[in-house]
């Protein structure tokens, strides 16, 4: 990755110009291996988390931090690609961080009675027996906990943090924190103080996250002061300390408008979360910000406080160009950068960055820390928190908090290995901002060409052109639609180009039939008739196709007048305008509901859909693809019978991620092949992953 300006000292401000993301670069990938949810160490309706994590020196077993069970858990990993549940073991408290030394477990416990009378403990534990072999009373509230690379010190970070109902969340809230570290000779906790160093508010000093170098130096960072210190640990003293400092970002994304829009320009105090050395003299920082800060972005300093290098807007427009910037932070942190670790698999040094928004693992080549290059995204489950490398195995695990079990959104913990994965699938040029791809056609006469439309989460509507002679197929144009002249936004669930020119769109909620031009022009909007339009759902159109002289929609879900195991399939005869319609019979899931989310003509009277359960994850189970026949004629509302194409809930799982729910779009392109899409449901509740599948000549 190209530096984009020159960075001044920290504490001042470096200004960075909107220009592309960097490509990827080859050489080693990583590939996700499994995703295992924590609850698998409980049950299903177990809320369950899985925060920070560790790996036990063997490399065999992931510790995580389950915060809402106030538990460990443990997940067997001799076999990366088949993790087994390990179980877990309770804590008298809320684990916040995890590490190891040797055969011990070393976790942060929160014992607080409260945000006014903090108090903690380092619970050390024997990892095969699973025995507390002893407690060490903390004198507060701890956070990060880091195990020096000699093995003879332990650091934790003392947060006490604050209230955030009190003043707002503004510091200070006393009592301060500190750093706490642990003598392994003699198993005493001794105490560095961090007050009186930082400019925001040196009475509180707030320290987050702590890495120790092979000098028993620990870099600590005191995120809502927006500083770093030094300490050396053998001395128990601060060696050095400085303000991470504020940068001014342009090309970015400052409103939350429903609109990836990259022409607004930040200053913000970095605020850095986790910190990580990447040797001796220089240690990473992820910049999340808290309630001043945050520069979407992530930095590489020196231990004397210089700023060796910094990532601009480059990650947000890294996250644009692969579907997985959430638009609905653009007016807080944006991606928010939440940690980084540090190692060095095989010869090559990488730097592995979390965002806890956008739902992805950044992999940074740091041979040259001066000029880091980017390599890939992993994408991850919601809310990546902890990431923790496996250097003799080649294994990166991630640790995903969010936890939303009505939403089928769980925390998990994700194993990638080096290899080549399937993401992503789908990328943008040059930043053009893409996500919720709700329906998909062929261009005529382009061989390896496809459109496809974003839905009500953006506005306006966006017509996208995608190549699919690269891999990753490349979203390389974008189309606003304008109605009276003025850009407008429509439900858009379907999509045709038409062979005479321009487009058909279907749009939902209200159910309309859209007519545009080539320019992407409304020239006609067709409604439905009174007595189908009283009788369709909140679940409305989601797939139109046109042959001859005649526009199809299909409706996703059952009419409130018919029947719920069906669902219609509707004619417009455009010479006539007349309406006729066609009965679909669903598969039944066994959770949750079933229905059409494309519609496709093969030919005069065949056509493909895509039918569908409302579930992801482990509980998604129906993702097919079915084709009918309709008849010559007909009166009434007769039912067609379907044949089955193709079962892509195995294709949805082989990437070993978290199945999304939403395939929506379909199309047969001009060169004979097949090719389906997600909807990302613009990363707002969703893993945000973009699934483009190639499926060959299979209609």
């Amino acid at each position: 990755m190209r530096k984009r300006s020159a960075v001044a000292l920290a504490g001042l401000a470096a200004t960075f110009l909107a220009t592309p993301a960097a490509a990827h670069e080859p050489g080693p990938e990583f590939r996700r291996l499994a995703t295992f949810p924590a609850y698998l160490n409980s049950s299903a309706g177990d809320t369950a988390a899985a925060e920070i994590s560790t790996v036990t020196a063997d490399g065999r077993t992931v510790v995580y931090t389950d915060s809402p069970g106030k538990r460990l858990g443990f997940v067997d990993i001799t076999d990366p690609g088949r993790p087994r549940p390990g179980g877990t073991l309770a804590l008298d408290g809320e684990p916040t961080s995890v590490a190891h030394l040797g055969r011990l477990l070393l976790a942060g416990v929160n014992t607080r009675e409260s945000f006014t009378d903090p108090s903690g403990k380092l619970v050390v534990i024997d990892d095969r027996s699973r025995t507390v072999l002893r407690e060490i009373d903390l004198g507060g509230q701890p956070d990060s906990v880091a195990v020096a690379p000699s093995g003879r010190y332990i650091a934790v970070a003392i947060e006490n943090e604050r209230d955030e109902d009190v003043d707002d969340g503004a510091i200070p809230q006393l009592p301060a924190g500190y750093i706490s570290v642990i003598d392994t000779r003699t198993w005493t906790a001794s105490r560095v103080e961090l007050t009186g160093l930082a400019a925001v508010a040196p009475t509180d000093p707030e320290p987050e996250y702590v890495s120790i170098n092979s000098r028993d130096e620990a870099v600590v960072s005191l995120q809502e002061n927006n500083h770093v210190a030094i300490v050396s640990l053998r001395s128990g003293k601060v060696v050095k300390h400085f303000p991470a400092g504020q940068v001014t970002v342009s090309g970015v994304d400052t409103r939350d408008d429903d609109a990836i829009t990259l022409d607004g320009t930040i200053t913000a105090k970095r605020e850095p979360d986790g910190v990580a050395w990447i040797n001796d003299d220089m240690f990473a920082s992820a910049n999340e910000g808290d309630y001043e800060g945050g520069s979407r972005g992530w930095t590489i300093f020196s231990r004397d406080g210089k700023v060796v290098w910094d990532a601009g807007n480059t990650l947000e427009h890294i996250a644009v160009e692969h579907g997985l910037y959430p638009d609905k932070r653009s007016d807080a942190k944006g991606i928010e950068v939440e940690n980084v670790a540090f190692a060095r698999i095989g010869p090559t040094p990488y730097v592995f960055v979390n965002s806890e928004r956008g739902n992805f693992t950044a992999v940074y080549d740091v041979s040259n820390p001066w000029r880091p290059r980017f390599r890939q995204l992993l994408p991850t489950t919601n809310g990546p928190e902890g990431v923790v490398a496996v250097p003799s195995r080649g294994l990166v695990v991630v640790s995903s908090e969010e936890e939303i079990p009505d939403a089928n959104i769980r925390g998990s913990v994700q194993i990638f290995g080096l290899g080549h994965g399937g993401f992503p699938s789908i990328v943008s040029a040059r930043a053009i901002p893409f996500g919720t791809l709700s329906g998909l056609s062929a261009v005529p006469g382009k061989r390896s060409q496809l459109v496809s439309v974003t839905d009500s989460a953006y506005t306006p509507t966006r017509i996208l052109t995608i190549g699919t002679g690269s891999r990753p197929a490349t979203i390389v144009r974008e189309l606003t639609v304008t109605k009276n002249g003025q850009p407008v936004g429509y439900d858009a669930e379907g999509i045709v180009a038409r062979k005479s020119g321009g487009y058909w769109l279907a749009s939902e909620a209200p159910d309309l039939v859209v007519r545009l031009d080539e320019k992407g022009r409304v020239q006609q909007e067709i409604a439905l008739p009174a007595d189908i339009a009283a009788a369709v759902t909140g679940n409305g159109f989601e797939g139109v196709a046109e042959t001859g002289d005649a526009v199809w929609v299909a409706v996703q879900r059952p009419l409130r007048t018919d029947p719920q195991n069906v669902v219609r399939i509707g004619k417009l005869d455009l010479g006539s305008g007349a309406w006729s319609w066609l009965l679909y019979p669903l598969d039944t899931a066994p959770t949750g509901w079933t229905g059409l989310s494309e519609l496709v003509a093969v030919d005069g009277n065949t056509f493909a859909v895509i039918e569908r359960d409302n579930q992801r994850g482990p509980q998604a189970s129906i993702k097919k693809i079915y084709e009918f026949d309709v008849p010559a004629s007909w009166t009434g509302a007769p039912t067609v019978r379907k044949r089955l194409v193709q079962d892509l809930l195995p294709l949805l799982r082989a990437d070993r991620g978290w199945v999304q729910d939403k395939v929506e779009g379909l199309a047969i392109a001009g060169d004979g092949r097949t090719y389906a899409v997600t909807d990302n449901d613009a990363v707002d509740d969703a893993t945000g992953e973009t699934v483009f599948l190639r499926l060959g000549r299979v209609l």
